[in-house]
């Protein structure tokens, strides 16, 4: 997912819930960058606050658990997928907005480092894996809406559903492809989003 499609416009959330947003995401850099330090089990819910210039009081109108501080940089590119998949037209394929979309916020490659750090500390940290792999459930029921509505069908039917577990694992196991190897460009990793989908489209061997 390299560059967004300028001519898209998804619209902005009020001032308000941008600034919400903001904040989230900082705390999620800072847990990021202490979680990668130390780990999650050394690193304290005050360590997080302070480094993201908080109180450890409002860190928890933020979020839930310390390791849920980290879900803003993992649903973002998911989120967005999901936003321009719905605005997408009909008449081209939907594959097009996975490999056009951001991988990190902003496109920003210090998002785009702290997301392949995170994504790299789900193969040792269990509460960091269990927010990754809910990030990904929480997308397939958009997913499926999405291509329900260009399909005729239901969300809840059958093969809307399989089509969006497969377009949500092939995103998936891209991105934890490319935080695994050695190549952090982002040009790997919309090469290997792209060798997943084809993986995906080619469905399962004789």
């Amino acid at each position: 997912m390299d560059t967004a499609h300028a001519g898209t416009r998804l619209g902005r959330p009020p001032l308000t819930e941008r600034r919400k947003a903001a904040t989230r995401l900082e705390i999620a850099r800072e847990a990021v960058r202490l979680f990668a330090d130390r780990g999650v089990a050394a690193t304290t819910a005050e360590e997080i606050a302070a480094a993201a210039g908080i109180s450890q009081r409002t860190l928890w109108r933020y979020t839930s658990s310390k390791e849920e501080c980290v879900r803003p940089l993992l649903s973002y590119a998911l989120d967005f997928v999901t936003a321009l998949m719905r605005s997408w037209p009909c008449d081209r394929p939907l594959a097009e907005t996975v490999t056009g979309a951001p991988s990190s916020p902003q496109d920003d490659s210090a998002d785009a480092d702290a997301l392949r750090d995170l994504v790299g500390l789900t193969r040792t940290e269990p509460g960091l894996r269990a927010v990754w792999l809910q990030v990904h459930h929480d997308a397939e029921r958009p997913f499926a809406e999405v291509i329900a509505g260009r399909t005729g069908q239901g969300p809840d039917d059958l093969e809307p559903r399989v089509r969006a577990t497969l377009l949500n694992g092939a995103l998936r196991i891209a991105v934890e492809q490319w935080a695994w190897s050695e190549d952090p460009r982002p040009a790997s990793l919309s090469r290997t989003i792209q060798r997943a989908l084809d993986i995906a489209r080619s469905g399962l061997p004789d």
